[in-house]
């Protein structure tokens, strides 16, 4: 089984760290490709920098030639998982949705932490759009960029336990969900330290990409994402692709 996981702003190192979280819960055969988009915002903070990322993970998806058999978005709240999945044949995880839904097994309300303030109403709202916001008790800012999340981690993981804590004291959620990509392989250090469970993304879309592949299931097809119909495009920069 291969698995593209695709990082939504052009940083490298970022997708490296995100490839590398996604392997270590990959099943034995299964095989993670971490892809960075070709063009973008080297972090993705905004509306603008998210519709851009929507463009360039579609862009980047389609130019890969390879065959795969599912694809991971890699960014909290961003705008663009519906389109691949009107492009695709594969599953399509997003980890906003992989997180909120594995933590609604683990208790009754989450919350999330993630970046900064401005990026918490793309979050909610992205929630809302999936239909899994219902249970969300709270999504908190760290107030770390996302560049800053790579810079310091030690310092990442203190705001991001500042803020969980709160979480857990003041808005009753009893799972926790990391709000960023750049945060994958903080879990278990904020696990330790909060005593509540700690869900990454990545970890969570992986797991449930693989179980959409065994059970040879994948995106209806029937209405809402539908294949798009033909039709000529003027000037559009995407790769064609399947």
């Amino acid at each position: 089984m291969r698995i593209l996981v695709v990082n939504v702003n052009t940083t490298d190192s970022i997708t490296q760290a995100i490839a590398q979280q996604a392997r270590s819960v990959a099943a034995p055969g299964t095989e993670i490709i971490g892809l960075t988009p070709y063009f973008g915002a080297e972090s993705v903070e905004g509306n603008f920098e998210s519709y851009l990322a929507a463009i360039a993970v579609m862009d980047r998806v389609l130019a890969y030639d390879q065959p795969y058999d599912a694809v991971i978005q890699a960014g909290y709240g961003e705008h663009g998982r519906e389109g691949l999945q009107e492009l695709l044949n594969v599953p399509v995880v997003d980890i906003t949705d992989a997180a909120a839904s594995t933590a609604m097994f683990l208790g009754h309300a989450y919350s999330v932490v993630t970046t900064l303030d401005r990026t918490v109403p793309l979050i909610e709202d992205r929630l809302r759009l999936s239909g899994l916001d219902q249970r969300c008790a709270s999504v908190r800012a760290s107030g770390l960029a996302v560049l800053e999340l790579e810079e310091d981690p030690a310092r990442a993981v203190e705001a991001i336990v500042r803020q969980a804590e709160l979480a857990v004291t003041q808005d009753k959620a009893e799972v926790i969900c990391l709000g960023c990509g750049g945060m994958a392989g903080l879990d278990e250090q904020i696990r330790q330290r909060t005593g509540v469970p700690v869900v990454d993304g990545v970890t969570a879309a992986v797991t449930i990409a693989e179980a959409l592949v065994r059970q040879g299931l994948s995106t209806s097809k029937v209405r809402t994402y539908a294949t798009p119909r033909p039709k000529r495009v003027v000037g559009w920069p995407m790769r064609q692709g399947r």
